[in-house]
């Protein structure tokens, strides 16, 4: 579960205040809302990546207010990807894995499950110079879901690709994280990606959260 209780996040002099999040175990949460107005925000403050001078950020009932980034459990992928240019697909998803020390046959296994699950089996020599926009797409998202986290925050990961493979990747997406079981906070802009794969509904408005999926999908 993720839970966001009256939280103050500031950014410069940007600054949103009485922000309330919650999304049940397992969920699919989708926050849309003008650009600029804080959700990236929101998901680097949920992610450790910006302080809150206010409130409490909670996983699964444990405070994590305080904790730094690699202490969250939280994959994330970003909205500008950022695949490394010398590693190959296998060592992208293998990355978070070999931070972690895990046993190279456990990371071998997850990897390859991980790969089966994305389709891209076939691409794990490839380097990211050699991929469509989906397969980064999905190698992103097998190096965010490698070391089982308990979250996964994804900040408009699809806004960048075409109709086709943009519904071929919300397909995906959706599949692997119920997969998984992983709960998850998604940004987009696109209502119909969120009416496919979400399940609860924040709109930030004037720096306040709506929770009222009639009233933007």
């Amino acid at each position: 579960m993720i839970s966001i209780k009256d939280c103050t996040i500031q950014a410069g002099k940007f600054k949103i205040s009485d922000i309330n999040i919650e999304i049940p175990t397992g969920g699919y949460g989708i926050l849309m809302g003008k650009t600029g107005s804080g959700k990236t925000t929101i998901l680097e403050a949920l992610c450790g990546l910006r302080k809150v001078s206010a409130g409490t950020i909670s996983i699964n009932g444990q405070d994590i207010t305080k904790k730094r980034p690699a202490e969250r459990n939280i994959g994330f992928l970003p909205q500008d990807i950022a695949l490394f240019d010398h590693m190959s697909v296998y060592e992208h998803i293998a990355f978070g894995m070999r931070i972690q020390k895990w046993d190279k046959k456990v990371i071998d296994s997850r990897v390859h499950e991980l790969a089966d699950q994305l389709q891209i089996n076939h691409l794990l020599e490839r380097k990211p110079a050699g991929l469509s926009g989906g397969e980064k797409q999905r190698t992103a998202m097998g190096r965010a879901l490698a070391v089982r986290p308990q979250v996964l925050c994804l900040d408009e990961p699809l806004s960048t690709l075409d109709d086709d493979t943009h519904e071929d990747v919300i397909n995906l997406i959706k599949a692997v994280t119920q997969e998984n079981q992983v709960t998850t906070l998604h940004i987009t802009h696109r209502k119909s990606e969120a009416s496919l794969l979400g399940d609860h509904f924040f709109e930030l408005s004037e720096g306040r959260i709506i929770q009222n999926k009639e009233s933007f999908l």
